[in-house]
């Protein structure tokens, strides 16, 4: 059973691991580019959060990260960027759209009214996750889609 919480400060060795378990095409639709292993500054970044203009989640199978998703407000803006990543066996059951679902409650008491994101044209799982949400506007540049929907839908 997958449980969704808040990352924690601690969860960095549990957050590398998980990132090295993903494969190359997972890493590249979540960074755009080869990136392996995180950095000891990525991974402090990464679970240390505010909670009012960066919030993160995990998705967890007993406690094993199968799954991040995270917002950040944007400067000067009621928007916040989101993003995913999926480990490569928990993908299509939900788990993505489980997350944006909570990031979306999490971002209404903060005063962030659209959540925006880039993704790859070619990485249609992700765009699923992001259509299914009302309000959902895309624009496309250099095979980048950009989504842009409100929080309170």
């Amino acid at each position: 059973m997958v449980h969704i919480r808040a990352i924690r400060g601690n969860d960095g060795p549990r957050l590398a691991a998980f990132h090295g378990r993903l494969s190359a095409e997972t890493v590249y639709n979540r960074f755009f580019a080869f990136h392996p292993v995180l950095s000891a500054g990525e991974v402090e970044h990464f679970t240390h959060v505010d909670g009012r203009s960066r919030v993160a989640l995990v998705a967890t199978v007993h406690s094993e990260i199968v799954a991040v998703g995270r917002l950040e407000r944007l400067p000067d803006s009621n928007d916040a960027e989101v993003a995913f990543v999926v480990a490569d066996d928990h993908q299509a059951h939900g788990i993505g759209t489980a997350l944006l679902d909570q990031l979306v409650v999490a971002a209404a008491p903060l005063g962030i009214t659209h959540l925006v994101a880039d993704t790859l044209f070619s990485n249609t799982p992700m765009l699923r996750v992001f259509r299914h949400r009302s309000g959902a506007q895309e624009t496309v540049t250099a095979g980048v889609v950009h989504v842009r929907f409100p929080v309170a839908a």
